[in-house]
């Protein structure tokens, strides 16, 4: 069947006809379906349960269609509404609509009834639903007077609100006296009807302006109770009162706040019923009091809450479940419980359900004598009664029908005839509601259509399929056959395909399938045929294809492309390189059957592809070309082209302007192209813009312009150097005014609020008006709903907000330009969505993978996408450590946040704690922002390996012992198992002697370790274990005492694995019997010296000296480690007496500050108070290496030692 457009006035009758299950497909042509008739439809009316201001005119709707237009009738009351004898009721033209004049004088309680329209035409009569019209109340609070509330802290408190009852019920919620909402928690809470709950008041209650206010929605006005005074007696504030009245012999004091299991406040007793209809929001309630505040719990007894329908509202106190069913029946528990006990509460909740379609009636078009059914099948609890209607009359006294049958919830038609059209009403009832539905039974007696056109014309290629077609109508429908030629045989056989539209099929179409082909349509009304033409062409062909080409910079190389062809289609060739239209280059040179290519260059290089085109088919080939260098040529200077000059307008029409110009000197490279720009005078002045550009051969170009702009035109030269100055500019041209040729673009629809919708264009440039007096039409509709395009014509801005809007639905957009001339063509529309809303659900089934010990895996199941309100960004996952394991004691709780994009129902959680208590929640986000939470996730991560031990400190060393202590892993990572602790000796030759291991409990934190060599230094290794391994070492070294008279101070630190030789050599007593007699040798031979230098008389002592040169007596420099002079460098002080050292070993303090001691680790070296010595005899500082010294330092005695061995 062939598809046209068809024109917005008959858009509803197609609607309806594409609705129809009937034996006859009717054509959506338009011409057919204005002379086809149809009964009545309704297409719009008011709803069942009408609530209307009582300050507006009432507005009831009935709108239908069908051909002929149908006449409306109202009843009210169930007796006919007689319109033309009420002044203040009237119809609106071609509609049933009634309006109802209330602001002259009407009142809207005159007009409360039932109201039902009836449309009718000669084909039959549609009716719609029941319209009950109330007027919205919103009645005064009744005057009362309220006793002041006097509670004892502890105790529960309930506050009565009592709101007036109004149409529709009001929205309550309690605020003070400066309009701020009451907070509210778990202790403190709102009811569902109302009333306002204390578990336990607290002093921090007191108040005098509890207020409840009621808020009438459909009026828009907002009612207050009195405000109510409650003061709250704390036991302190009693004692001190009571104290102050008794001696201090009296005993006194108030009892003390007062724990107390919980008792319910709402609901009473302990069960309750609560009906509820299908499809309806369920809300369950219980409130609490008690001491410490009770928490809700909710279970089904004998199953489990429906997932992803169940919700909590007021801190768990109300139990929401949407869109019930009957499977939702049963007994729901509330359980409110606190440490002191618990108290419960069973509601039995049945679920009944008002009527559902199971089969809804659908629309019937027959042909005379033909059969069908109408068949009205719905559901419910209890199940509902049906009844029919024949023309809005009750089947039973309907007129006869020998065709109908009534069979329960069907009607069987057998052999029709057109006077059996109408319009059927299936009622379905029960104590909860009705559904009514109306569907036409049209039986249509018409001859045959054939609706292709005459002598149409199809070209195939040969050896493809051709489809032929006869899109046809008619009633009974007609039988379809197809001749070839005037006098030509039926068409049979497997080399035809008939489809049941009429079209003709030939699989394979060869050159003799060419010719007329007859379609005849024939049904008993009459007979119709129609005549099509089919050629069948030779295919396309490249005879002689590019190939590939070699070819040296500057060189010309040509493609061919012959091709084949048939001589009735005109084929087009189309070059492309790259996949890419050409260079728009004079050096490529297109011909009939070939491509070339002049002085290639570098960017040449590539893959060029002939295509040819005809109407019916297309063909290509390709072939690469490959460019390589040149020989090398002298150097030519090139330059940008000079500017052309001499520009002349010519040709002046309303939108198209001739421009010519002389080009300037190219400067050895010739000029690629022209590029043209225009300055708008009238709304640009200064501001030069790209109008086109042509090839550098052309010098002429015919310029296409907009209405209402001043132009001015320049002209820039291009090479390949670059670009040129612009030239000067033209003559001014100013063009007329006309309507505008385009519409603003970028058309969005965001809303900015739940209700709303922002529309935003980006506006028209001042030459794109094409005259004065922009303005913008805006128009909105919402999508997929049956609504009047709403519109609102706008100046000077780019964004509209429309206000009212459902939440986050589409919307269909459109933005016209006009202007003082008219309108631009009509736009086309864009979808956009009304404002967003924080999702209503939070992710269900949430679920936790523990990997290890610290990665673990979160799944969740995705929310319902009609409950995210708004476009869905991703998932947000909420996790906190709550405690470690091993320590058991809790810390600020920090939050980290990981997001997932897009609908992804998993992710990863890294940086975990080992050993810890997790917490998690799932919140869905949408571009509002976020969701509520999942109910919070508890996870663990399982052990692992601790951290090294926070200290390890070496005490109390002796000869063979050394005391060890240590602190716990800051990190233990899960239950300690034990301490492993490893030492081994490092002896004088910076080896690492046998390692000792020893496994230490996990509640100790010291050692003494004993039996150990004196003055030996150790390197000790500690770390903690788990069950999961060991963890990381920690590592000290320490040195045993060498006697009781010299105490080694114990070099406690991390160090490296070889001791110093420095070190360890000058804590041996026989290196210090040794050194002491060095000195001494030393002392002599300087004593001896210096006397020989003091004798009279003539002998050369200096020559003596220089001719026998003793090495022993040799002065030492110091760059080589000896003795210099015998006296001090620094200010030639003799040396001291006491200076000298003993010789029996051992050290007097009062004799010499040069001891031992000084020479060891963690004391600066000292020698005499003059200070002889200092920096050649000093230690090791405390805090520096063990090793890597000796270059560092000053010689030491050590080094003084081995000068003389």
């Amino acid at each position: 069947m062939m598809k046209k457009s068809i024109s917005a006035s008959k858009a509803s009758l197609v609607l309806f006809l594409c609705q129809m299950i009937s034996a006859l497909d009717v054509p959506l042509d338009s011409k057919l379906l204005e002379e086809l008739s149809q009964p009545p439809t309704i297409t719009q009316q008011s709803p069942k349960d009408y609530i209307v201001d009582p300050r507006e005119n009432i507005v009831i709707q009935c709108e239908a269609k069908g051909k002929p237009p149908p006449s409306f009738s109202w009843t009210r009351n169930g007796t006919h509404f007689d319109i033309d004898k009420d002044a203040q009721v009237t119809m609106k033209p071609n509609s049933g609509t009634l309006v109802i004049n209330i602001m002259n004088g009407g009142k809207a309680e005159a007009y409360e009834g039932v109201y039902q329209c009836t449309a009718r035409n000669e084909r039959g009569a549609a009716i719609s639903n029941n319209i009950v019209i109330r007027p919205s109340r919103s009645p005064l609070w009744t005057k009362e007077k309220l006793e002041p509330n006097q509670v004892r802290e502890g105790d529960s408190l309930v506050l009565h609100c009592r709101p007036p009852v109004g149409l529709p019920p009001p929205i309550i919620f309690w605020m003070d006296n400066a309009f701020q909402r009451l907070p509210q928690s778990e202790r403190v809470s709102q009811g569902l009807n109302g009333d306002l709950y204390f578990s336990n008041v607290q002093p921090e209650d007191t108040r005098e302006d509890y207020i409840c206010y009621a808020r009438f929605n459909h009026t828009q006005t907002i009612q207050q109770k009195q405000p109510i005074s409650v003061k709250v007696f704390s036991m302190d504030s009693l004692n001190d009162t009571i104290a102050a009245n008794l001696s201090d012999t009296d005993i006194y004091g108030a009892k003390p706040v007062t724990e107390r299991q919980p008792i319910l406040l709402t609901p009473t007793g302990s069960t309750s019923t609560k009906v509820e209809l299908r499809g309806n929001v369920l809300l369950l309630e219980c409130i609490a009091a008690g001491l410490p505040t009770p928490v809700i719990r909710w279970i089904k007894e004998g199953g489990e809450l429906p997932a992803n329908r169940t919700f909590f509202e007021n801190f768990k106190k109300t139990l929401k479940i949407i869109d019930v069913s009957e499977a939702d029946s049963g007994n729901y528990k509330c359980i409110a419980r606190n440490i002191l006990g618990s108290a419960h509460h069973v509601i039995s909740v049945t679920v009944k359900a008002a009527p559902y379609w199971i089969t809804a009636p659908r629309n019937l078009v027959l042909s005379p004598g033909e059969d069908g059914t109408l068949i009205c099948r719905a559901n419910g609890n209890p199940k509902p009664n049906i009844s029919w209607l024949a023309n809005g009359v009750p089947i039973a006294i309907a007129p006869e029908d020998p065709s109908r049958k009534v069979d329960g919830d069907t009607i069987i038609f057998s052999h029709v005839q057109e006077r059996s059209s109408a319009v059927y009403q299936c009622n379905a009832s029960n104590e909860y509601g009705y559904l009514l539905a109306n569907a036409f039974v049209n039986v249509l007696a018409e001859p045959p259509r054939i609706l292709t056109p005459a002598n149409k014309l199809y070209q195939v290629i040969a050896d493809s399929p051709a489809l032929l077609d006869c899109a046809y109508f008619g009633s009974p429908k007609p039988e379809i056959e197809w001749f070839k030629g005037v006098k030509g045989s039926i068409l049979r056989g497997d080399e035809y395909v008939f489809h049941d539209n009429g079209t003709l099929e030939i699989p394979v179409a060869q050159k003799d399938s060419t010719g007329t082909y007859t379609c005849v349509a024939r049904n008993e009304l009459g007979k119709i045929q129609n005549e099509v033409r089919l050629e069948v062409k030779d295919p396309t062909m490249i005879i002689k294809q590019p190939e590939y080409k070699v070819i040296q910079r500057y060189g010309q190389v040509s493609f061919e492309c012959i091709i084949k062809h048939d001589f009735t289609l005109l084929p087009t060739v189309i070059w492309l390189k790259d996949n890419d239209e050409l260079p728009d280059d004079e050096r490529f040179l297109v011909g009939k059957d070939n491509l070339t290519i002049m002085n290639v260059t570098d960017k040449d290089d590539g893959t060029y592809t002939c295509i040819v085109n005809t109407t019916l088919d297309s063909v290509s080939a390709s072939a690469v070309l490959t460019v390589v260098a040149a020989p090398p040529t002298p150097a030519i200077i090139y330059a940008r082209p000079n500017p052309p000059f001499d520009l002349e307008l010519t040709g002046q029409l309303e939108r198209s302007v001739e421009l010519s110009w002389i080009p300037g000197d190219e400067n050895n490279s010739p000029i690629t192209n022209f590029v043209i720009e225009y300055e708008d005078g009238l709304h640009e002045p200064g501001v030069w813009h790209y109008q086109t550009e042509v090839p550098g051969t052309q010098t002429t170009v015919q310029l296409k312009l907009s209405p209402y702009v001043n132009y001015s035109f320049r002209v820039i030269a291009v090479n390949e150097i670059g670009r040129s100055q612009p030239s000067e500019p033209s003559e001014q041209y100013l063009t007329k005014s006309a309507n505008p040729d385009e519409n603003p673009s970028n058309v969005q629809g965001i809303g900015s609020e739940p209700d709303n919708l922002v529309i935003t264009w980006e506006s028209l440039k001042g030459f794109q008006s094409n005259g004065p007096g922009l303005q913008y039409k805006v128009s909105w509709r919402q999508k997929d709903v049956d609504d009047e395009w709403t519109s609102v014509i706008v100046a000077n801005v780019s964004k509209y907000i429309v206000s009212g809007t459902p939440t986050f639905v589409p919307y269909e957009i459109k933005v016209q330009a006009l202007n003082d001339l008219g309108y631009a063509p009509e736009p086309s529309e864009v979808i956009g969505h009304s404002g967003e809303d924080l999702p209503m659900v939070a992710p269900g089934n949430v679920q936790v993978h523990v990997i290890n010990s610290t990665l673990a895996k979160v799944h969740w199941d995705p929310v319902p996408l009609k409950t995210v309100r708004g476009h869905l960004q991703g998932y947000k996952v909420y996790y906190w450590k709550v405690q470690s394991l091993s320590r058991r004691s809790r810390r600020h709780v920090e939050k980290k946040i990981l997001t997932f994009r897009g609908n992804k129902t998993f992710g990863m959680l890294p940086g975990l704690e080992p050993f810890s208590s997790y917490k998690l929640n799932v919140r869905v986000v949408n571009g509002k922002g976020e969701g509520p939470a999942s109910p919070d996730k508890v996870f663990k991560t399982p052990e692992g390996v601790p951290s090294s031990p926070s200290f390890l400190k070496i005490t109390n060393p002796t000869l063979d012992s050394l005391t060890l202590e240590w602190g716990s892993p800051t990190h233990p990572n899960g239950v300690l198992t034990s301490y492993i602790l490893k030492f081994q000796p490092i002896n004088n030759t910076h080896e690492l002697g046998p390692l000792v291991e020893i496994r230490i409990p996990a509640n100790e934190s010291s050692l003494i370790l004993k039996n150990l060599n004196y003055s030996t230094r150790y390197k000790f290794y500690f770390n903690a274990q788990t069950s999961v391994g060991s963890g990381s070492q920690i590592t000290e070294e320490a040195v045993t005492i060498m006697d009781e008279a010299g105490i080694l101070r114990p070099a406690v630190g991390a160090g490296k694995a070889m001791a110093s030789r420095q070190v360890d050599i000058a804590t041996q007593g026989w290196f210090i019997g040794l050194m002491c007699a060095v000195a001494l040798l030393i002392l002599i031979l300087l004593i001896v010296c210096f006397i020989r230098r003091n004798k009279g008389g003539k002998y050369p002592v200096k020559e003596k000296e220089d001719a026998h040169a003793d090495p022993e007596i040799q002065p030492m420099k110091e760059d080589d480690g000896t003795f210099g002079e015998y006296s001090d460098a620094e200010d030639h002080k003799p040396l001291k007496k006491g200076s000298r050292t003993p010789s029996d070993r051992t050290v007097k303090k009062e004799d010499s500050d040069d001891s031992l001691v000084d020479y060891g680790e963690g004391v600066n070296g000292q020698f005499n108070e003059d200070g002889s010595f200092i920096g050649q005899y000093s230690g090791k500082k405390e805090k520096e290496p063990a090793e890597g010294n000796e270059s560092s330092e000053a010689p030491s005695p050590v080094n003084a030692m081995n000068s003389f061995v």
